[in-house]
C-alpha cells in the first residue's frame, strides 16, 4: 500500500486549506513554487508565524478550486510546497501530494517534524523537505508546549537522512531562545548527524508576539559565530525572516 492509499489518509477534497500563495521564490530554494497552507498544528510555539492556522477548523475544504488554479499554472511553476500550520497533521496530505505530482509539479513540504510516522508514509511522494529544527532536543518541550516534541523532530531528521531525501534544516532563532553556545551546539549536532544544508531564520517579531521577543539587534549572531557554523555545512545561509 502506498502513501496515497494509506488507511490513515483522506481524499484531497477534505483537506483543510488555510490559504495559498500563487508564486514564491523563497519557500523552496532555487525553485519557483506555489505554497498551499494547511490548517492544524499540535504544538504551540510562542513565536508562531501563522497562529491563525493552528486550529484545523480555521481551514476550509477548497481543494477543487485550488486544483483548477494550479492546473492553469503548469509550465509557469516548478513545484508546489505544502506548509502550515503543520501540513503532516492533515490526513489528506498524501492525496494532495499524489494529485500535484500527477499534474506534473514537483512536491515540497515545510514541516516542524511533529509526526514522524506520517512523514515516513509521504516521503516517496516528496521531492524536497524544509525541516524546522527549533532547538536542542532537551529544550523542545519548553518551546513547543508538547512533551516529547524534540524526539519527534529529530526522528523526522533521521528519516530524511536514511531516505536520502533532498532537504534542508532551518532554525528560527532569537536571543531570548538561543545564546551563542546553544547555536553552536545545535549546529554541531546537526552537522555530525549528516545535515549538509542549514539555514538560520531570524525571528522578526510581529504584533502577535509578546515579550521577550524584542527586535533583534544589528550584528546578532556575531560574525565569528556565523563563520564557525558556516564551516560545518556544505551550504549555510542566514535569512532575515
Amino acid at each position: 500500500m502506498n502513501a496515497a492509499t494509506s488507511t490513515n489518509s483522506a481524499p484531497a477534497e477534505r483537506a483543510r486549506i488555510g490559504g495559498w500563495q500563487p508564486f514564491s521564490a523563497c519557500d523552496w530554494p532555487g525553485r519557483l513554487a506555489a505554497v498551499v497552507f494547511l490548517a492544524g498544528c499540535p504544538w504551540r510555539c510562542g513565536y508562531c508565524h501563522n497562529p491563525g492556522l493552528l486550529a484545523r477548523q480555521h481551514g476550509k475544504p477548497r481543494w477543487p478550486q485550488l486544483r483548477e488554479l494550479l492546473l492553469r499554472r503548469r509550465g509557469l511553476l516548478d513545484g508546489v510546497v505544502f506548509s502550515g500550520g503543520e501540513p503532516l497533521t492533515d490526513p489528506a496530505l498524501p492525496a494532495l501530494l499524489a494529485e500535484v505530482r500527477a499534474m506534473g509539479f514537483a512536491t515540497g513540504l515545510h514541516s516542524a517534524g511533529c509526526h514522524p510516522e506520517r512523514l515516513r508514509r509521504v516521503l516517496p511522494l516528496l521531492d524536497w523537505v524544509g525541516l524546522d529544527i527549533k532547538t536542542l532536543p532537551g529544550r523542545y518541550a519548553a518551546l513547543t508546549g508538547s512533551g516529547g516534541s524534540g524526539a519527534r523532530a529529530f526522528a523526522c531528521l533521521d528519516l530524511l537522512l536514511a531516505h536520502g531525501s533532498a532537504f534542508e534544516c532551518r532554525s528560527t532563532i532569537h536571543p531570548a531562545l538561543h545564546d551563542d553556545a546553544t547555536l553552536l551546539q545545535l549546529a554541531g549536532q546537526l552537522a555530525q548527524q549528516g545535515v549538509r544544508h542549514y539555514a538560520w531564520q531570524l525571528l522578526r517579531p510581529g504584533p502577535q508576539l509578546p515579550q521577550p521577543f524584542a527586535p533583534i539587534a544589528e550584528g546578532w549572531p556575531q560574525a565569528d559565530v556565523q563563520q564557525q557554523v558556516a564551516a560545518l555545512f556544505e551550504q549555510f545561509e542566514v535569512r532575515s525572516g
